[in-house]
């Protein structure tokens, strides 16, 4: 089988390597020349493990391509994937452009009958856009070529992306048609063979459930802080709290870890979104509002801890920072609780020393010359007043507490993910500070 996906972005070049690991032919196809230039030499612009291994290998292998222009490889496609972005427009819906710039381009081009599949993540309602544009580029042509659109949203992890797309909880396909459902299972053989679930829907419902689940999601991690707040008020451990009501077979123990917020390209993007599909719809989230709010606020949970430690003065303070991607296992800083910290902290007149074993590039890309960029975990720590964990590396988790008592001028940790022991800590020398502990 021969499919294109368009967009080498993180979707759609973990989508098509993981096809062509599996014996499908693909062609990605990107506007971005340099990208494709660099792709096509095994060159990844993204950081997710195996990955850049897997892209050579099937790339040497003859089953990946990659191209600048969909109308080189659409005639031998049976399938092409629009994995394009759709980034917050200023009122916080998702734009639709990239994916309508599929469209029209799909219209402008099928010779035959060819399946377009949205893997972007999509408001509801947006098969039937697609379907109107390629319906009109179509009549431009004075062409009536047979085409059916499905959907096909994805819900890989950063970090876990291939073993998710491999190994799926679930693998969801909106159709219209018997004609896409054939084509969509004979995809996905490999994965139904292997007795992972591959559920069809209709198109709607499959759009909707891609921002449901991560709204979902999103709702359990701010229902934690909040609690975990609470917990410091009250004087309960959130980690107590949460084993416990994790133990409860209806609610289950995943996406209940409090700390500084989440961000990503997903979580927040979604949430806003599906906000603003409801209110096209006349309807209010109030629970994703404050979803939305919790998180805002948890953001600078670790700053509001800091300023109270130092009787809101941080002038001329040395601050290290442990993580800046917005979860370990990537360098994606899209939302991430760091950047937020980081401009509390140089608005406050604090030096700010930082450290993450990936995304050092990421953040003198966004945020140049307003951190001091470190060596190492240890050379972050290099006089600081203060250390503040942003980022669950597997590396931060056991380090040297008499190599940090060394080298910080004052050893006052803040963990924003809850990932030390206290009582170690407190025997250790060191001033602990978390969130929804004692």
């Amino acid at each position: 089988m021969n499919i294109a996906i368009v967009g080498t972005g993180y979707v759609g070049l973990v989508s098509g390597t993981c096809f062509a690991e599996m014996g499908v032919d693909v062609t990605c196809v990107d506007i971005d020349r340099e990208k494709v230039e660099a792709l096509r030499k095994g060159i990844i612009p993204i950081y997710e493990p195996d990955l850049d291994g897997m892209v050579k290998r099937n790339v040497e292998q003859g089953r990946l391509h990659f191209t600048t222009d969909l109308a080189d490889c659409i005639d031998d496609v049976d399938i092409v994937f629009s994995a394009v972005g759709t980034p917050p427009d200023e009122d916080g819906s998702a734009d639709l452009k990239y994916v309508l710039d599929v469209a029209r381009t799909f219209g402008q081009n099928i010779k035959k009958y060819t399946l377009l599949v949205t893997k972007s993540t999509v408001p509801v309602g947006t098969a039937a856009k697609v379907k109107a544009v390629i319906a009109e580029e179509l009549a431009k042509r004075g062409e009536e070529i047979p085409f059916d659109v499905a959907s096909n949203p994805e819900f890989l992890k950063e970090g876990a992306a291939i073993a998710d797309f491999m190994r799926p909880d679930r693998v969801v396909v909106g159709v219209d048609s018997e004609r896409a459902r054939k084509l969509m299972s004979r995809l996905y053989r490999p994965i139904l063979l292997s007795n992972f679930r591959v559920i069809f829907t209709d198109i709607p419902s499959a759009e909707m459930i891609k921002y449901a689940a991560n709204s979902m999601l999103a709702t359990r991690i701010s229902f934690m802080n909040d609690i975990a707040n609470l917990c410091e008020l009250v004087g309960a451990d959130v980690n107590m709290v949460r084993l416990g009501i994790g133990s409860d077979t209806r609610i289950g123990s995943k996406f209940l870890y409090p700390g500084c917020g989440y961000g990503g390209s997903c979580f927040p993007k979604d949430v806003k979104a599906l906000i603003k599909t409801a209110e096209k719809a006349g309807y209010d989230m109030k629970v994703l509002r404050a979803v939305e709010d919790v998180n805002q606020n948890q953001k600078g949970i670790l700053i509001e801890k800091l300023l109270k430690r130092f009787n809101n003065d941080l002038k001329g303070k040395n601050i290290a920072i442990w993580g800046l991607a917005f979860k370990a296992g990537t360098d994606d800083m899209r939302e991430a609780t760091s950047l937020t910290v980081i401009n509390k902290l140089s608005k406050a007149g604090a030096t700010i020393r930082v450290y993450d074993p990936v995304a050092m590039n990421e953040c003198r890309r966004r945020m140049g010359d307003k951190v001091i960029y470190a060596t190492d975990a240890y050379d972050a720590l290099v006089d600081a007043d203060a250390m503040l964990l942003l980022t669950e590396w597997k590396q931060f988790r056991i380090p040297s507490w008499k190599v940090v008592l060394r080298t910080m001028r004052k050893p006052i940790i803040f963990d924003g993910r809850n990932i030390y022991d206290p009582s170690e800590l407190e025997l250790a020398g060191i001033e602990y500070h978390s969130i929804g502990r004692k």
